[in-house]
């Protein structure tokens, strides 16, 4: 009894459970592409999975790599800017509380308002295009990370930040030894999400600004050209780097969420 309830602990904490479930759901998902490709539904737009990937190998390496990498270095810069900001609008937030209201309307004005209706007033603010670009990754994931700092920051109990306030701290003692402490698992679930709409930014930001290579143009060449199966592979080909960023920061944050609720208990 023992042995098997440890496991179904291991198994739990561990997350192994959920593997064969995703696999499954991958496998089963392959396959319904397949057959819809196979039946050419929809009018022919849905290739088969072999197709795509014999347009991957036809078209060579080397082609996604040139366009993609100016894609994810775009995404990349969006990323630091947009999560920089929203983590020290945030701060602000949590030391100055009279500026809340505003700063959480400029919150839901970023997300709320589309991105192709902002993208000609930064193509005029900006002369070049990539900072365009980084402009639409950045707007992307500051309201999601914003919103999940300042929830993190506030998530202390309440005796923690009494008991910096009784030996003389202020704000920012409470700010630096708690708060800050408390707030990395909502601070990284909500940068989890901000990878992949990160890349999302910058895949829109070239089909608007239109340079010279990227994830965006390819496809809009490949859409005029009529080549299906080489949308759905730069298509595919977004999804894989929007999802290796998201597992990138997923496992960053399991490992400081354990430090820092580790280091919230032993405080």
């Amino acid at each position: 009894m023992r042995r098997r309830w440890s496991r179904r602990a291991w198994v739990a904490r561990s997350g192994a459970g959920r593997w064969p479930a995703g696999l499954f759901g991958i496998v089963g998902l392959v396959i319904v592409w397949w057959i819809l490709g196979a039946m050419e539904a929809f009018g022919g737009t849905i290739p088969t999975p072999w197709s795509v990937l014999t347009e991957m190998g036809e078209t060579g390496s080397a082609y996604y790599l040139d366009n993609f990498s100016l894609t994810v270095e775009l995404a990349f810069r969006g990323f630091l800017w947009g999560n920089g900001l929203a983590i020290a609008l945030a701060v602000v937030v949590i030391l100055f509380p009279p500026v809340e209201g505003l700063a959480t309307q400029l919150a839901i004005l970023s997300y709320c308002t589309p991105i192709i209706a902002v993208a000609p007033i930064i193509q005029v603010a900006f002369a070049e295009v990539t900072t365009m670009i980084v402009f639409l990754a950045a707007i992307s994931v500051f309201f999601t990370t914003m919103i999940g700092t300042l929830s993190g920051l506030r998530s202390p109990h309440q005796g923690s930040l009494d008991l910096i306030k009784v030996y003389g701290g202020g704000r920012v003692a409470q700010l630096w030894r708690v708060r800050s402490v408390a707030a990395l698992p909502n601070t990284l679930a909500a940068i989890k999400i901000a990878a992949p709409a990160a890349v999302l930014g910058a895949v829109l930001g070239e089909f608007l600004a239109m340079p010279e290579t990227g994830a965006g143009p390819a496809m809009i060449i490949a859409q005029q050209s009529g080549n299906i199966p080489q949308v759905w592979a730069i298509a595919l080909m977004s999804g894989a780097v929007a999802g290796i960023g998201y597992a990138i920061i997923a496992v960053i944050a399991r490992y400081v969420a354990r430090w820092s609720t580790g280091t919230a208990a032993a405080r």
